[in-house]
């Protein structure tokens, strides 16, 4: 008897960031510098990057002021 061991590639920071701005509320900054380990500066050269692939990703405010970037989900 042999066990199937499934392995799950792990997703990239890129990735890692397009899931978070397709959520419905969107990401700040903050958040996705926290789910990627990255400086800001990083974080915003992958949004361009993702832009630049076809992704529209929008930057608008919340009620509070931040600023929260959404794509829509696929």
């Amino acid at each position: 008897m042999t066990a199937t061991i499934t392995q799950q590639k792990a997703a990239t920071k890129p990735e890692t960031i397009l899931k978070l701005v397709r959520r419905k509320n969107g990401a700040t900054l903050k958040a996705m510098q926290d789910a990627t380990g990255w400086q800001p500066h990083s974080v915003r050269a992958a949004l361009t990057g993702l832009r630049k692939k076809g992704h529209d990703i929008k930057r608008g405010k919340d009620g509070k002021g931040d600023t929260i970037y959404r794509a829509k989900a696929v």
